[in-house]
């Protein structure tokens, strides 16, 4: 299928090729007929897509303080792969979207093959032929509303949450400072709601076309038309101001802020509803008291996944209206023809000439407050779209200089490997090293979303992309295929892979319960497949191992401590999600465990847990079989730039200090040696890539045993046991 993606790194747009979305349990897989191009969010992102690096680093100063908090933790050459990774990909762009349903998953049977569909969710109702949309972000379209004018739904409900927002009441008086589409939108939903209004934009053609719509008046705030609208204000609320100001500009100028403050009564709403610059006149804001409020995208439920992907409503009596109940709304009110969008409709352009559409657009060419892409119409006999896009007779980046078909290596057949997932930490970690490695050819590879395999494939040369994990759990040509998917589904996962032979690599966790856990275990018994790795992969840290060894064989009776300054989830963390994905500790604790239990070359045999006073903080002693124990910290509330982890051994008079996997230091005796990483941290996720890819292809040992892999796991989900219990767990 066809899909509009921008590379943020280059600021390329273009129309690709890539596979469709799968129709997954919870939501319905849509058709596009038109998707709006929303004038002020995407076209801000195009923007700063064009400028340089210095640029984006001003336009989006949060983004720094995170990489600078990333290079002290993880140093500058891995902060450095990732931060490249994120920029070098195709990213999506749209979130409003009316198409027809064209299949109906499990749990979203409110829907019909064939039924007309709003859809939002800028992950979701994308500038594509064929979207999956979630059943809390899709609303059926009533009989009489055009397909065109409800693609305008999902930016009319970020218009109408923000007049939600005002509490506005009949009779009422708003002042709307900036025109654009969601001003627009915003002027006509206070019309129909009896609310008189007067607005600011510097473009005189989007002044008319309020004004057209129901405003009183609108000017520019140039000259004397600032005081033309005060005059027309202070004429229709005898002299008090407008109830409410509504904030829908853009831009780094603090104009619509000041200009607020002259058109709102006392006391009166301010609600912001674009991205600009808030710095507040204090005085004159305190003066009035007036009432500073922010307006969130489509509504309650934005950001929530438990909402937005699982599925889960708010219950009306607590909260009337979520994002789906506003886009229900507005289709109301366009069936109902108390609001009209018709006229805000400046272009309709089909998807072919979309990349032409945004230069247009940027450069000022097009000047336009509504542009809808039209989608071809595809008649009713044709085949569904293709989930998978592969390459054939096409030279990749392989960098091993051959054609991403040829199979030969210097050893003989090259390994065959297959992914399922490639998000950041598999795109930044894993591939990169594989992609590197003469005895593997990246085959083929399956992400929920199209644009991640195909940008798994043009960066390592999978030849065949996919948007169905099955379709590669049915490869017969694979030889191993690597699980990097969210942790809820890695045991399923890894039994299916199992179960067909092949070998697998997962990354932690193994399993989140005992019984998913059991039921790999029976797998394994089952299939007598045992070919089984988990990404722990500190052990093969070449650091840690040289620490080790310079240690000694003390290290097996030593006590050991693992601090790890985890530090707080972002708020778009799918982590935090505990319901699905588990807790933190039961995500990533097992790496912590297993190094642990590696160093004292012996597995654990009971844990004891107790919370600390953040949520998410964990204090685990450890007693393995041979005697020896540790302590891990797992902390959440440490400061950002202090060292992510730090492990310390004492035993047989010695002490041993890992820092950061950046260096190390050993006391014995009267001396203390120190040893620094060289070519920055090392985890040892390369040195966990060769192991793994050496066993599959000569049939040797896995690099850690099966019965290590099940102990970690099982001593992670003890953890999770003692922490509810209050008593150690026998692992």
């Amino acid at each position: 299928m066809k899909q509009i993606a921008q590379n943020y790194k280059s600021g390329e747009l273009a129309v690709l090729d890539v596979p469709a979305p799968v129709c997954r349990p919870g939501g319905v897989l849509v058709r596009s007929l038109f998707s709006l191009i929303s004038t002020g969010t995407e076209m801000m992102k195009v923007s700063e897509a064009s400028m340089s690096m210095m640029g984006m680093a001003r336009a989006r100063p949060d983004q720094v303080r995170k990489v600078l908090d990333a290079v002290q933790q993880q140093g500058m050459v891995t902060t450095y792969k990732k931060v490249m990774n994120r920029l070098d990909s195709y990213t999506p762009l749209g979130y409003s979207v009316c198409g027809v349903v064209t299949e109906v998953g499990r749990g979203a049977e409110e829907f019909k093959v064939g039924q007309l569909v709003a859809a939002a969710g800028n992950e979701h109702a994308l500038h594509a032929e064929h979207n999956w949309i979630p059943v809390n972000l899709c609303a059926a379209v009533p009989a009489g509303v055009l397909p065109e004018h409800a693609a305008f739904s999902t930016v009319a409900s970020i218009a109408m949450h923000g007049v939600r927002r005002a509490e506005v009441q009949l009779g009422e008086t708003a002042a709307v400072i900036g025109l654009g589409l969601v001003g627009q939108l915003v002027v006509r939903l206070l019309v129909a709601a009896g609310v008189r209004v007067v607005g600011i934009d510097p473009v005189a053609d989007r002044c008319s076309l309020a004004e057209k719509a129901g405003a009183a008046l609108c000017r520019s705030p140039a000259d004397d038309g600032m005081d033309a609208v005060l005059r027309e204000l202070a004429a229709i609320t005898k002299g008090r101001g407008a109830d409410h100001v509504f904030l829908a500009a853009g831009g780094s100028s603090n104009g619509p802020v000041e200009a607020a403050v002259k058109l709102a009564r006392d006391r009166a709403r301010v609600v912001d509803i674009g991205k600009m610059k808030l710095d507040l006149p204090w005085t004159a804001y305190y003066d009035k008291e007036l009432d500073v409020r922010f307006s969130r995208s489509y509504g309650p439920g934005r950001y929530d996944d438990r909402y937005e992907l699982e599925g889960i409503d708010y219950p009306a009596g607590y909260v009337r209206w979520t994002e789906k109940r506003n886009l229900e709304s507005f289709l109301d009110l366009l069936a109902r023809k108390e609001i009209e969008v018709a006229t805000l409709v400046s272009g309709v352009f089909p998807l072919a000439d979309a990349a032409q559409v945004y230069a247009d657009l940027k450069s000022g060419e097009l000047k336009a407050v509504g542009v809808l892409l039209e989608y071809p119409v595809v008649a009713a006999d044709a085949p569904a779209p293709a989930t998978s896009r592969v390459l054939t007779g096409v030279k990749t980046s392989d960098p091993h200089g051959t054609s991403a078909q040829g199979k030969q290596g210097k050893q003989g057949k090259r390994l065959e490997v297959g992914f399922i997932g490639a998000g950041n930490y598999a795109s930044s970690m894993l591939l990169p090293t594989l992609a590197q490695l003469k005895a593997v050819r990246l085959a083929h590879v399956a992400t929920t979303k199209s644009l991640s395999a195909v940008n798994a494939q043009r960066k390592f040369g999978f030849a065949t992309a996919s948007t169905d994990a099955d379709a590669v759990l049915e490869d017969s040509s694979l030889d191993a295929i690597f699980i990097v998917t969210r942790h809820q589904t890695h045991a399923e996962l890894v039994c299916r892979a199992l179960e067909a032979g092949k070998a697998v690599f997962v990354e932690k966790p193994l399993a989140l319960t005992h019984d998913e856990l059991d039921r790999i275990v029976k797998t394994v018994e089952k299939t007598g497949n045992d070919r089984l790795m988990v990404g722990f992969n500190r052990r093969f840290a070449p650091l840690l191992v040289q620490l080790k060894e310079s240690f000694g064989p003390d290290a097996g009776a030593s006590v050991t401590r693992y601090l790890v300054n985890a530090g707080p989830l972002g708020s778009d963390s799918w982590y935090a999600n505990e319901e699905a994905q588990g807790s933190r500790f039961a995500g990533e604790g097992g790496h912590f465990i297993d190094t642990l239990s590696w160093w004292a070359g012996s597995l654990p045999e009971e844990v004891y847990a107790v919370r600390g006073p953040r949520k998410g903080d964990v204090q685990a002693t450890l007693r393995f079989a041979n005697g020896s124990s540790g302590t891990i910290a797992y902390l959440t509330d440490g400061n950002s730039r202090y060292p992510k982890e730090t492990l310390d051994a004492t035993g047989g008079g010695r002490t041993a200090r890992l820092d950061n996997f950046r260096a190390t230091e050993v006391w014995a005796g009267r001396r203390r040696s120190t040893t620094k990483a060289r070519g920055g941290q090392d985890k040892g996720q390369r040195s966990e890539m060769e192991r793994f890819v050496e066993a599959v292809r000569t049939g040797a040992r896995m690099p850690i045993a099966i019965e290590s892999l099940v102990a970690t796991t099982s001593a992670t989900v003890a953890v999770g046991m003692s922490l509810l219990t209050g008593s150690p767990e026998r692992v």
